[in-house]
């Protein structure tokens, strides 16, 4: 066992020395080209896969659906996990074609290993290859040439290492493994194209020029150079390039524009100086440190109330300058952002539409966002910058949330207190990090609306059926009234019309509808049935009365059993039918004691609570509420008081427009309240319900930030 180590399988052995001896045979001046290029092509994949998180996040923030949405976030973070294994992949590749160069046949070229036995690998774009080579095909050429020469072998282009016919294809094979869509991987190749092909011109001149300087076909002249601004279009793809990041809606930069109204705020952040100093102003780079030092301070949740920034950055200056000797402030474009944060971050902690249990979290990321706001001033004017849309998405996120304590912080609080949590420990000076938190943010949250999207569509499924049957016990209630009202019939047939056989009708109408032919036969079967028991005066009563009973009967028994109604109680009531009809038959001077008998004078309800408590409702005087009520959408957020001061949020799920009914879920998807039209106005009107705002906060709290420095300014 101790030995095991030590043994090496033979095939193992036998496979290595294959793979490196003929690398000792390799000229020196080719491994010199191979590694000088190598480092060239690992710089330009790292460019790539920097710029593909943010190509793909744009992506999915273009995305015209949840699908196509997705998508991009799951080819973001499968990237993220796997850039490392596709950059060395592709390297590994990269070298073994240098190696295979010593056994290169044109009959039949001596490709690396991955690439043999791989027909079913889609091949690249040969328009991109097409490219390169009308670019720089005689540079490659040269280089081509200069390798013939050196290893004495006929080489071609399309078999040469650095030719982008095979680095094309060893950027497929290391990425073979990636689990992205067709669309993902397309998007790739173009960036492939960008970042790594746009410099082949670089490539092929550094090895061409270092295999002229040892002599290798010194006669060859020098590919000539491009000029930079054609180096700049070689990398535009046009009409196959990726398309740039919009200009957030064609927005103007607002923040120069906001400079002129925070002047009447400045010196808000300035220690106090001595008579007759002046203040240094510190750079951009000493206040993010200063920034970065406060961030890993920032207090409890519980603590909060007690942190105000622009305190404690004054006094952090002034120990600075204490301890420099020198009085510090910060500069006035600075000093204008952390103003303008500030005030934003009051109005947003100030808006009641925010939940309160997640004001405490908002808090916390004031110096985050403060620190992306002095990195990036167009943080002010880009609707779609990482850090506001994470902080707009917490908070639609979270627009469903009731109080919050300790006991009751489901999985969405606990990953919003992560994000929190990240960047108050990770985020230093690189944006970036907000791009992948969204990113992660926002694939939780579209599995958590997946599944409530998922509940709420079945609850309106249940509600449409709902409907369906009230209505339908409606028009049951109108038949049975317009047969039985004012009748005098005997006490069992009016309870069984109304307990049993408006149950069939009730089934007929939900299945065939109020004017099929089933519907019409129920109804003469119940009309039959109540002129059966009555007495007539008609001399030939008897006779219709024992033509009509048979397939009286008949009909009853087929209509009880399509309810599945109790047979127990359908045998009673046939043997009380069978004496009701023997009595009417009898001469009234020979029959028994006449039957009970009771005169139906008030209209059957087939009702339910629900029912009976919307009846009692009174339309409300205010028209105009009746109208908010009316211009509610489904997704629209609402607060309910409640009678012991706590509020319920809830969401507009369904609105049944047979019915009226307007139905409220929490942010599970699970149905919490339910209102008519009236009665939903009514508790508007007097203030029991309170619709919430739910446009982006951070952009609602810029908006309201303008407007008190406008009031201010016209003040003044």
């Amino acid at each position: 066992m101790h030995n095991d180590g030590k043994v090496v399988p033979l095939h193992k052995v036998a496979t290595d020395q294959a793979n490196h001896a003929p690398l000792a045979r390799l000229p020196v001046i080719l491994l010199q080209v191979r590694d000088k290029a190598a480092q060239q092509l690992r710089h330009a994949l790292q460019d790539l896969f920097d710029n593909a998180d943010d190509t793909l996040f744009e992506m999915a923030d273009r995305a015209r659906n949840d699908v196509d949405q997705n998508i991009f976030f799951e080819a973001m973070r499968d990237l993220r996990l796997k850039r490392k294994n596709i950059e060395r992949g592709f390297l590994e590749l990269f070298f073994e074609a240098f190696v295979g160069l010593t056994r290169y046949d044109s009959v039949d070229p001596v490709l690396p290993q991955a690439l043999i036995g791989e027909a079913s690998t889609p091949r690249t774009d040969e328009t991109m290859v097409s490219r390169v080579l009308k670019r720089d095909g005689f540079a490659l050429g040269q280089l081509t040439a200069r390798l013939n020469a050196l290893l004495g072998n006929p080489l071609d282009d399309h078999h040469n290492p650095l030719g982008p016919a095979l680095l094309c294809e060893f950027f497929l094979q290391a990425g073979r493994n990636l689990g992205v869509e067709i669309k993902v991987k397309l998007i790739l190749l173009k960036l492939f194209e960008r970042y790594v092909l746009a410099d082949t011109e670089q490539l092929y001149a550094e090895a061409n020029q270092l295999l002229r300087a040892t002599g290798v076909l010194p006669e060859l002249k020098p590919a000539p150079t491009r000029r930079a601004m054609n180096r700049a279009t070689a990398s535009v793809y046009g009409e196959e390039r990726i398309e740039p990041p919009p200009s957030d809606d064609g927005e103007p930069e607002i923040f120069p524009a906001l400079q002129k109204l925070l002047l009447q705020v400045r010196g808000s952040v300035a220690p106090t100086l001595e008579s007759g100093a002046t203040a240094q102003p510190i750079s951009t780079r000493d206040l993010l440190r200063l920034l970065s030092h406060l961030q890993q301070y920032v207090p409890t949740l519980t603590a909060q109330d007690d942190f105000d920034l622009r305190q404690q950055l004054e006094q952090l200056l002034t120990r600075v300058s204490v301890r420099s000797g020198k009085s510090r402030s910060v500069d006035g474009a600075d000093e204008d952002v952390i103003n303008l944060i500030a005030m934003i971050f009051e109005c947003m902690l100030a808006d009641r539409n925010l939940p309160d249990s997640l004001k405490a979290l908002i808090a916390r990321l004031q110096i985050p966002m403060l620190k992306v706001a002095v990195l990036d001033k167009n943080f002010f004017s880009r609707s779609s910058h990482p850090a506001r849309r994470l902080l707009n998405e917490i908070a639609a996120a979270a627009m469903g949330w009731g109080d919050c304590d300790g006991d009751a912080r489901d999985s969405l609080y606990l990953r919003i207190e992560q994000v929190v949590q990240r960047l108050l420990s990770d985020f230093v000076d690189d944006p970036a990090i907000f791009s992948e938190l969204l990113a992660d943010f926002l694939a939780f949250t579209n599995d958590e609306r997946r599944r409530s999207e998922l509940l709420e569509q079945r609850l309106r499924d249940a509600e449409e059926g709902r409907a369906k049957t009230e209505l339908a016990r409606r028009r049951v209630e109108q038949a049975l009234n317009h047969a039985l009202l004012g009748k005098v019939l005997p006490p069992c047939v009016v309870s069984f019309l109304q307990n049993a056989w408006s149950q069939v009708l009730l089934l007929t109408r939900l299945k065939h509808g109020d004017q099929s032919a089933e519907w019409q036969e129920n109804v003469k079967t119940m009309e039959q049935l109540i002129w059966s028991v009555q007495r007539h005066d008609d001399a030939e009563f008897s006779l219709h009365l024992l033509a009509l009973v048979p397939g009286l009967l008949k009909s009853l028994r087929d209509g009880l059993s399509s309810i599945a109604f109790d047979p127990f109680a359908t045998s009673e009531f046939f043997s009380e039918l069978e004496a009701l009809h023997v009595s009417v038959l009898e001469p009234a001077a020979d029959a028994h004691p006449a039957p009970a008998m009771v005169e139906v004078s008030q209209r059957i309800v087939l009702h339910t609570a629900e029912e009976s408590s919307m009846s009692a409702e009174r339309q409300p005087h205010n028209d105009a509420v009746l109208r908010q009520v009316e211009q509610l959408r489904l997704g629209s957020w609402v607060v309910f008081e409640e009678e012991d001061e706590q509020t319920l949020r809830c969401k507009l799920a369904a609105i049944i427009q047979a019915t009226g009914k307007y139905v409220f879920v929490d942010r599970t998807g699970m149905k919490v309240r339910e209102r008519s039209r009236v009665a939903l106005a009514q508790e508007l009107q007097r203030g029991a319900v309170r619709v919430l705002d739910d446009t982006l906060l951070f952009d609602r709290a810029l908006e309201s930030v303008l407007g008190q420095l406008r009031r201010l300014n016209r003040a003044k």
